[in-house]
């Protein structure tokens, strides 16, 4: 029977879209900050052939059960896990430390194939097997590495390093003539299945680059590989000049751009300030002109005072009536020619006309 899904694999899942950090999601939310101290192990894990077991001791195989549970320091829940890991990346990475912390004590072994068997049964490796099991010995979460894995596990094999789990996820994984090559290990109970990581493999790696080929061949060109390394022929190399000539006066053409419109948006930004400006002088000029000449303005003021001290200064001061009065010689009268009678005068006028009459009556009488 196949064991259920342990609570302590780690389930976090990287999307292409709303990443965090190291790959995280948003339903992993923040995990607790430890010391700083180092994790890492000193020395890259060893390989199979290397390590010495005690053969003395029988192979017993704990259950899933007691697995969980724990087990003493000394006989730690052996985990098998094996693949091609071409191009090792993040994903690979998560696998293992699923793997590593499906039981509280766990030895963690990596099985990676070689060239020959993953060329016949899946196809052509970026990374030869040595680099492949070069990448694997330094990940953190190994314990040991098998070299030259088989692809389809055999009892013969998991008995000779004492595996009591086989860790993969729980996809069916057809190859070599069967549907899944698991299958007798599920139904053995021995099956501990972990979860893929979306949005990142081998597959989509290799599809990045054959997608923007011409952008990592000019890429290399420009750091100093030959058309001859890069496999380049000889018109393409010249294209890849052309184009990335093209591409700089591109980026110059852009670059100006960039600049002519950061010195229309100053210019712009100057020209309303000046408006601005302008405005508040105008309306200040236009306000002191009508203080000064408007129909209340202080010009008119200042013309209405000038001319009430103009028509002060010109008309007569009359004497006040504590002061003396001074007598004035009569002055002669007009006559109206043929008419003893003076022409008609104002109310105003009347006493001084009468003394004028009685001055001319009294002349008449002395002649």
């Amino acid at each position: 029977m196949e064991p259920p899904t342990s609570s302590r694999l780690n389930s976090r899942k990287r999307r292409k879209d709303g990443v965090g950090p190291n790959g995280a999601t948003e339903l992993d939310g923040i995990p607790p900050k430890i010391s700083r101290r180092s994790f890492g192990l000193r020395e890259p894990a060893p390989f199979s052939d290397e390590v010495e077991i005690d053969y003395s001791k029988p192979y017993i195989r704990v259950t899933y059960e007691e697995a969980l549970r724990g087990t003493p320091v000394d006989r730690p829940v052996r985990v098998y896990a094996d693949g091609i890991f071409d191009l090792f990346h993040s994903g690979h990475a998560r696998a293992l430390m699923q793997a590593k912390n499906l039981f509280p004590n766990t030895y963690l072994i990596v099985g990676v194939c070689s060239d020959e068997l993953t060329h016949n049964f899946k196809g052509f490796t970026v990374m030869n097997e040595n680099e492949r099991y070069d990448a694997v010995q330094h990940c953190r979460y190994v314990d040991e590495v098998v070299r030259n894995a088989p692809w389809t596990l055999t009892p013969e094999f998991l008995a000779e390093h004492r595996i009591d789990f086989v860790a993969h996820d729980d996809i069916p994984y057809s190859s070599a003539g069967s549907d899944d090559v698991y299958k007798h290990i599920k139904e053995a109970g021995m099956f501990a299945p972990t979860q893929r990581t979306e949005g990142i493999s081998t597959s989509d790696i290799i599809t990045r680059i054959v997608r923007d080929y011409d952008v990592y061949a000019r890429r290399n060109l420009q750091r100093g590989y030959t058309a001859k390394e890069l496999n380049v022929s000889f018109i393409n190399e010249k294209k890849y000049h052309l184009q990335e000539r093209v591409d700089k006066v591109k980026k110059r053409v852009k670059d100006v751009e960039e600049k002519s419109k950061e010195f229309v948006q100053k210019v712009e930004e100057k020209s309303i300030d000046l408006i601005q400006k302008w405005e508040e002088k105008s309306r200040e000029f236009i306000g002191n002109f009508l203080e000064m000449f408007g129909p209340e303005g202080a010009l008119k003021h200042m013309l209405k005072e000038g001319k009430g001290r103009m028509l002060q200064a010109i008309s007569p001061k009359q004497s006040p009536s504590s002061s003396p009065t001074h007598d004035r010689s009569p002055s002669p009268s007009f006559r109206w020619p043929f008419s003893t009678k003076t022409p008609p005068s104002s109310p105003a006028n009347r006493s001084r006309n009468e003394s004028a009459v009685t001055y001319d009556i009294s002349e008449d009488e002395e002649d």
